[in-house]
């Protein structure tokens, strides 16, 4: 198959290199120029995704049969307003933003003023480092790719086994699907919430001073403290609300912790401890 992979960061270029290297033909664009002449130079991708400014244009219409766009939330959505006509009526649209609400309704709606399939989703795989120079074909190796589908789909096995074949060369291990309203709300908890921890833990004085005195608990919790300012800033904006939620309830539960340390409560102090390694076990355990 064709594949357009709109934007080549470490997401979009390691998308890139695995559709590549499972041996399909990689049409990529990149707002850096650079980029995406490097990319074509270096044979991870084929070719470059030649964008018409006419949004309503029906002339010049990609013949590709998969779009991934791995762009920041507001860039995705204005390629799709900016480009939706360009896109055939069988060609399937799948966007990997970390966040779902505003972008889904905005791909839905172009989808059906314009006839092609468009799909939520979002990659569950990164690193600390971004860009195309940290990009890899076996990023996704293993991991877990969040699908929204258009709800006349949900119930479609036929259409999730066209998703299921179209994603296949990216080497996911498993399709989660989902609505954009759960998914915001579940990844403000299993990924925004430990961004944002992870940064601002990191901002005690103590950590200029750490090495020699740290392992294991130190490194994981500190690895996403490393983060990619910009795009995180919005998700966390685009997510508001659902973050602040977490955030709230983080912020009671560090409160009694808090207390049970200034009252030299022993028992209060073991029992919150007991109370989270439980719930960690029965997690695990699921």
């Amino acid at each position: 198959m064709t594949v357009g992979i709109v934007g080549l960061g470490l997401i979009g270029g390691s998308l890139a290199k695995a559709y590549k290297s499972a041996g399909h033909e990689v049409l990529a664009y990149d707002t850096d120029t650079g980029i995406s002449e490097f990319a074509v130079m270096s044979g991870d991708i084929d070719g470059l995704l030649e964008l018409d400014s006419d949004s309503d244009s029906k002339k010049e219409q990609w013949a590709v049969d998969l779009i991934l766009i791995a762009l920041y939330p507001s860039a995705a959505i204005s390629f799709l307003e900016s480009h939706a006509g360009s896109i055939k009526s069988d060609t399937v649209v799948i966007d990997c933003c970390g966040t779902k609400k505003s972008v889904c309704e905005s791909g839905f709606s172009l989808a059906g003023k314009h006839g092609f399939t468009f799909v939520g989703g979002h990659p569950m795989a990164g690193k600390e480092q971004s860009g195309f120079k940290h990009s890899s074909p076996e990023l996704f190796k293993g991991a877990c790719m969040i699908v929204v589908p258009p709800c006349d789909k949900v119930n479609d096995i036929v259409f999730f086994n066209k998703i299921k074949d179209l994603l296949e060369p990216a080497k996911f291990g498993r399709m989660t699907v989902t609505t954009a309203d759960k998914h915001d709300e579940m990844i403000a908890f299993t990924s925004q919430l430990a961004h944002l921890v992870s940064n601002a833990f990191v901002k005690s004085p103590t950590v200029l001073s750490h090495k020699g005195f740290s392992a294991g608990s130190y490194k994981d919790l500190t690895r996403v403290a490393w983060l990619n300012e910009s795009m995180w800033a919005e998700l966390f904006l685009e997510n508001k609300q659902c973050l602040l939620s977490e955030l709230d309830t983080f912020i009671k539960a560090l409160n009694e912790y808090k207390d049970a340390l200034e009252a030299e409560d022993s028992d209060k102090l073991k029992g919150l401890l007991y109370e989270g390694k439980m719930l960690k076990e029965k997690v695990d355990r699921q």
